[in-house]
């Protein structure tokens, strides 16, 4: 046995020794098991005295190599080392003793001196990625034992391969350079926190932006139940020849130097009057009220010269037309007239211009309520106290109006402001409607019905099964309704 010790010690400093003519290494091979020498324990005069941590003690029997073999460490069973490797490899003393006897053998003679050649010198810089690699994977099991590397000898020493989940591959990566397919590095991209020029967008081949999560739209976590909409409709009704309502519904937006403005105008007009007249003095008083709304509202809000007040805008557009009406009738002779109900939405708020006994319904949280007030005989009793509200649909004194539109060359016109906090429909309607119908199914329609255009329908379909005695008119005006969260 220790012959084969001193021709196994010969044959590494041999090895050694040709290898580029570099002196002894002075870092000691890490001891894999008690029966194993250091990789460089030869006495040349140049070479340091091995560690006193990792030299064998003197004196002490080595057990025999089928110990060694017989029973395999953790570290044993380590698969090869790949040619990235970094670790120090060493061979165990069975090994050594069973490769001795067959000197002849070149795949073991090149083990030794790739291991010889691995171990860095201190006084040269760190050994080549080559130098490092063995060149052929030894045939007996292996004990990997690791040894500290500074920073200084790691620069061009990889990380050994090991399996790498995604994560540890992305944390692993070089901040400043990344392979590409073919194994070149190309600069990473900028990062987004740091780089002000990372928030520049890619482009689509159609030419347009490249969306990503930071340039993307915001998809907002609100949604609304109900929007804006309007709808209008009329109806003849089961007995009337001809209809003499008319009704005028539109929703625009106003720009503003803040924010974009909603608006909307809608006019209800129930005329009467021999023959066609009752039909053409509706048709005029929404014409009239239009057109003033039109030309003193609108227009010069696109031009950004809005300065007229609308409490006095609405009140005039209802005079107008009363004094439109009032001229034609006196020119064709007729005592043609009508009622008119005007609301200008604008933003959270309503401006209302009412005369007659055409109604405006606000659907609030606890109910339906009326806007406005009849100028009718049974109206009058209801704001004296000698009539209740629901008797009026059936009061033989119903349709008794003291105040109307185009019958007398001034007119009175009552003014509403309403704020819209907590509603959620308005209607306009003639007295074909709520004369036919309680408040009761008028609600309900109301919320039974998603669109405005079907709420209309199901309000005209309940008037003319109640009779529908006159000509019925309807608007229905959804309003937005406070945001709920999507979650």
């Amino acid at each position: 046995m220790d012959f084969l010790r001193r021709l196994f010690r010969s044959e590494q400093h041999d090895a050694s020794s040709a290898s580029n003519n570099q002196p002894a290494p002075d870092i000691a091979m890490a001891v894999a098991e008690p029966d194993q020498h250091a990789a460089s324990n030869n006495t040349a005069t140049d070479a340091p005295p091995p560690d006193a941590a990792t030299a064998p003690a003197e004196g002490v029997p080595h057990p025999p190599a089928e110990d060694a073999s017989s029973e395999r460490q953790w570290w044993e069973e380590s698969s090869p080392p790949t040619e990235d490797s970094s670790t120090v490899v060493t061979t165990s003393a069975a090994s050594a003793e069973a490769a001795a006897p067959d000197a002849a053998q070149p795949a073991a003679d090149e083990e030794r001196s790739s291991e010889a050649a691995a171990v860095p010198d201190a006084a040269q810089p760190a050994a080549n990625e080559e130098e490092l690699t063995p060149s052929k994977a030894p045939t007996e099991p292996l004990s990997i034992s690791r040894t500290h590397v500074s920073e200084q000898e790691s620069d061009g020493i990889a990380e050994p391969s090991e399996p790498a989940s995604p994560e540890s591959l992305a944390d692993s990566a070089a901040p400043d350079a990344a392979p590409d397919a073919k194994g070149d590095t190309t600069p990473d991209a900028p990062d987004a926190e740091t780089d002000p020029a990372a928030t520049t967008v890619e482009m689509e081949e159609d030419g347009t932006h490249r969306l990503n999560f930071q340039s993307a739209p915001s998809l907002s976590s609100q949604h609304s139940t109900q929007g804006l909409a309007a709808a209008a409709l009329r109806d003849v009704g089961r007995i009337r020849q001809n209809n003499q309502d008319s009704v005028f519904a539109t929703l625009t937006t106003l720009p503003r130097e803040g924010a974009d403005l909603p608006m909307g105008l809608f006019v209800v007009a129930d005329g009467m009057g021999g023959h066609d007249s009752g039909e053409l003095a509706s048709r005029l008083a929404i014409r009239s009220v239009a057109q003033e709304v039109i030309s003193q509202l609108i227009m010069p809000a696109l031009d950004d010269a809005m300065t007229e007040a609308l409490q006095p805008l609405m009140v005039a557009a209802v005079q107008e037309a009363n004094r439109t009406i009032w001229d034609h009738a006196q020119t064709i002779h007729s005592d043609m007239g009508t009622t008119c109900t005007a609301v200008l939405l604008m933003g959270q708020a309503l401006y209302i211009a009412h005369v007659g006994d055409s109604r405006a319904y606000l659907l609030e949280a606890g109910g339906l309520r009326c806007l406005t007030d009849d100028h009718s005989a049974v109206g009058r009793l209801i704001q004296l106290g000698q009539l209740e509200p629901s008797a009026a649909r059936d009061h033989p004194l119903r349709s008794q109006l003291y105040r109307t539109v185009g019958q007398q060359p001034q007119v009175q016109v009552d003014f509403i402001y309403q704020q819209l906090s907590g509603s959620s429909h308005l209607l306009l309607c003639s007295d074909g409607l709520w004369g036919m119908i309680s408040e009761e199914d008028i609600e309900q329609a109301l919320t039974n019905h998603l669109w405005p255009h079907d709420a209309c329908r199901e309000l005209i379909a309940l008037a003319n099964l109640a009779g529908g005695e006159d000509n019925i008119s309807a608007i229905v005006v959804t309003l937005p309704i406070a945001e709920r969260s999507s979650q």
